[in-house]
């Protein structure tokens, strides 16, 4: 079994600090992550702080146009269905949670556009309550290392629950998301540079096989 506590403090060596830009409000948070779905981080960035600077809290962005909402989230991926559905969260938790967003899982992920992911993401972020969020930076680093062997990000997140303790969990998502940026991509990983790779499956993996090649040679 590997030992995650020594593999995380290396991660986070090597991992920039990540927060949201601009807030540490849930509901902008959650409006961030929605945002962020099939888009860069420079563009949900832009994007999410307009939208803040433009209609403040949740009052105001219920109030929206959605052709208005559309041209400042219009570099986003879905921006047609994102500039509806802002507006119907907004009047939900307006209208059902008093302006508040709910800081539970189970009532996260009722409001439209929020899956297990982005609810996480909520609690950990903006609630500071412990939650595993898998992104896709997640789902691959964990795996390549060995952590977990799982086939989709609802199989990653219950497994992950068992390895991880509860008092890294907060920051669990931020620190892999930064390192798989920078060091563990997606494509042409860093593993000359990386800091766990003595104990990555993935660069022991391909280490045996370059050997194996060499021998037949």
């Amino acid at each position: 079994m590997k030992n995650f506590e020594k593999i995380y403090s290396e991660i986070k060596k090597v991992a920039p600090a990540h927060h949201f830009e601009f807030t540490d409000s849930p509901f902008w948070i959650l409006i961030t992550t929605i945002l962020s779905q099939r888009t860069k981080d420079a563009v949900t960035d832009k994007a999410a702080r307009l939208l803040y600077e433009t209609y403040h809290d949740s009052y105001g962005l219920e109030n929206a146009d959605p052709a208005d909402i559309k041209k400042i989230i219009k570099f986003t991926g879905f921006s047609n269905v994102k500039s509806l559905r802002l507006i119907e969260i907004a009047k939900i938790i307006n209208h059902e949670y008093g302006g508040k967003v709910p800081n539970t899982h189970e009532e996260l992920i009722k409001l439209p556009g929020t899956g297990s992911k982005t609810a996480n993401i909520v609690l950990t972020q903006g609630f500071n309550i412990p939650a595993i969020a898998v992104d896709t930076h997640v789902f691959r680093i964990s795996n390549r290392i060995g952590l977990v062997k799982t086939k989709t990000p609802d199989e990653t997140e219950e497994a992950l629950k068992k390895v991880i303790p509860v008092n890294y969990q907060i920051e669990f998502n931020p620190v892999f998301v930064e390192f798989g940026k920078n060091i563990c991509k997606p494509v042409s990983p860093k593993c000359n540079i990386c800091p766990i790779s003595d104990c990555c499956d993935f660069f022991l993996n391909n280490k045996n096989k370059d050997a194996v090649k060499k021998t037949k040679k």
